[in-house]
């Protein structure tokens, strides 16, 4: 099968210049397992080729050349070898036709092979919540309506409206296209279904037991969806994928820049979200035996650009100074509107935002876990690229957002991947051995971002990484820790510390000089970030009562290695909770309690939002924040 391509809007620097001479003709790429040909203009990198026809390529830097994860095997034709693939490859890998795709351009026919992608990373799928009022806007009225005769010629809708007149209720124009036939072939005996306020179907039968809803949290990195059975408040059926987005890039950055260069990328971006959501609910409602036709609300939590995006809104603004938003509050949304094709008039609700780096799914966030209603001092903190922070007592709430940085998703990372099979997760070193545990208990293939954590903070607190980041002389290695000094060694001209060995005892996974600078930069960014509402809530470290870490990363970090290395405050660790999957938590409370949708919009009121990005100590403060406290 063959498909038309429209090249990506930028290419590599690197290997850009060598074919701007081309002349414009089209060679064909087969991909492998999936036996797709495109044919594309000669020139094109085969990331493109392979993005833009609906193959996905592992990457994080969204094919420019940084990441060195979008690694393909040359199987038929030829592509030169680039400085990035010496970079990236063995010598006898790079005989075996290994090659980065992002650099790799096609001037022949080729034949590529595309190593799997893993599409359902290692996910948190719950979280910490708090109980509401079963009160879902959902809401589904059984009624026999009396037969029309010549003494009663009420029409059809108002003898519906008659029956249900405790309610007060707008019509949606399409039902009344379709009540005359359902009215007669149920015998007059009929569901009512209204959402808020809007009476938007009308059943054959009772069909009250059925009430169903879908939450959403839409992440840059990973998106889950919840069914709920509104009738009990419970989940049905949760599942999660990889966000389809992940060819433009790891994190938001990366997918607005991705729109600047190409006025074709926010449609595909669109496209590639409604897609994620779409998979994902047919995928649940099968697990549940349910139509999808049967659910008729969903709620959605996401950052502002994932949002923005998913609506077909162009996320420019959201990418340069002053940062601003489309809107902070969104109007009802058709389900089908965001590609998720369940009731043809279901409802879609959105979150309210604070800003374009404080988005719906951290007032989801804040919402779940109660942060306007506790009076004790917490933290909420939501790590990923782009980290925020949330300080309150429950009367006062601060909010802000640090640039983390691609570190904690393992993005910038020399053996980094995502938290799938055979990623090192939790890591342990002794005086004599180095323990790792890895996901699915596979052979260790790569580092996750709380393997990286627990890496790093294991290695400062032996001594191997000075409180400067900086591992220690090979001398010091052998006359401290003689039993690890095989392990610190020097690879492509950079110091590492090797975790584990294959089977040829050789390097396997390890942790380079560069990957713990990486761990600083973030680790920084963040502190200093909860330092500066500290200061501005007028509270101390020991004061805080609770530290919530949301989101999957926080799910699986160690709160004791979080604490060593100055990530989050120094208190005991027991204060320091793992609060989960709290934005998918936020999306099912308003979906089971309408009244908790205008505690969302209270909340996103009542937070002040400190601007980082024009504190002018902000810099000093950053390198201060540098080292590590051990």
């Amino acid at each position: 099968m063959t498909n038309s391509f429209a090249p990506f809007g930028s290419l590599n620097e690197e290997s850009t210049n060598a074919h701007m001479d081309s002349p414009l003709v089209r060679v064909d790429i087969s991909f492998e397992p999936s036996n797709k040909t495109v044919r594309v203009p000669t020139g094109v990198s085969v990331f493109d080729a392979a993005s833009w026809n609906g193959l996905a390529i592992d990457s994080t830097c969204g094919g420019n050349g940084t990441c060195k994860k979008c690694k393909v095997q040359i199987l038929e034709g030829s592509v030169p070898v680039t400085n990035l693939d010496w970079r990236a490859f063995k010598q006898e890998e790079l005989d075996a036709g290994w090659r980065l795709a992002c650099v790799s351009h096609a001037t022949n026919t080729l034949k590529v092979s595309v190593p799997p992608l893993t599409t359902r990373p290692k996910a948190s799928t719950v979280g910490v919540g708090r109980q509401v009022i079963l009160r879902p806007s959902v809401i589904k009225r059984f009624i026999e309506v009396v037969e029309p005769s010549l003494t009663d010629q009420r029409s059809d809708l108002r003898r519906v409206l008659d029956e249900i007149d405790d309610l007060t209720v707008n019509i949606d124009p399409q039902l009344i296209k379709e009540l005359p036939k359902v009215l007669r072939c149920s015998e007059y005996k009929v569901t009512c279904v209204v959402v808020a306020d809007k009476l938007i179907a009308i059943e054959p039968g009772d069909t009250t037991a059925a009430l169903y809803a879908i939450a959403y949290d839409l992440g840059t990195t990973t998106v889950v969806a919840s069914l709920m059975d509104l009738s009990t408040g419970t989940p049905m059926a949760v599942a999660s994928m990889l966000n389809k987005q992940q060819p433009f890039g790891a994190d938001v950055i990366s997918r607005i820049s991705a729109t600047m260069l190409d006025e074709d990328a926010l449609d595909k971006l669109q496209e590639l979200a409604h897609t994620t959501l779409g998979d994902l609910t047919n995928e649940v409602c099968a697990e549940a035996g349910i139509a999808p036709e049967e659910v008729f609300e969903i709620a959605i939590a996401g950052n502002a650009t994932m949002v923005q995006i998913a609506l077909g809104i162009d996320p420019e603004p959201l990418g340069v100074a002053p940062f601003i938003m489309a809107t902070e509050s969104y109007p009802t949304y058709l389900a089908n509107e965001l590609g998720v094709f369940l009731h043809p008039r279901a409802r879609a609700y959105l979150f309210p935002a604070l800003g374009a780096y404080v988005g719906g799914d951290i007032i989801s966030g804040a919402l779940a876990t109660g942060m306007d209603r506790d009076k004790r001092i917490r933290l909420f903190i939501d790590i990923g690229t782009n980290c925020e922070l949330v300080l309150g007592d429950g009367e006062r709430l601060i909010a802000t957002a640090a640039p983390a940085g691609p570190a904690f998703e393992a993005a910038s990372i020399r053996c980094g991947m995502r938290a799938a099979a055979g990623a090192v997760e939790v890591v342990t070193i002794t005086d004599t051995d180095v323990l790792l545990e890895v996901i699915e208990d596979a052979e260790p293939i790569g580092l996750c971002g709380s393997g990286l954590v627990d890496a790093v903070a294991e290695l400062a607190k032996m001594g191997i990484a000075d409180p400067s980041g900086r591992f220690i002389t090979d001398e010091a290695m052998k006359d401290k820790w003689s039993a690890l000094a095989h392990r610190l060694v020097t690879i492509d001209k950079e110091r590492v510390f090797i975790l584990s060995f294959n089977d040829n005892n050789e390097a396997g996974v390890f942790l380079s000089q560069r990957d713990v600078r990486e761990l600083q930069f973030a680790k920084a960014a963040i502190s200093t970030g909860w330092k500066m509402l500290l200061e501005e809530f007028g509270v101390a470290e020991e004061d805080i009562a609770q530290v919530l870490l949301a989101g999957s990363f926080g799910t699986y970090l160690s709160a004791t290695n979080a604490i060593a290395i100055g990530l989050v405050p120094k208190i005991p660790a027991l204060r320091v909770i793992s609060a989960g999957n709290v934005a998918g938590e936020g999306a099912k409370m308003v979906l089971l309690s309408g009244p908790e949708r205008n505690g969302a919009t209270t909340l996103m009121r009542e937070i002040a939002y400190l601007e980082l990005s024009d504190r002018t100590d902000f810099n000093d403060r950053f390198v201060d924040e540098l080292a590590f406290p051990i």
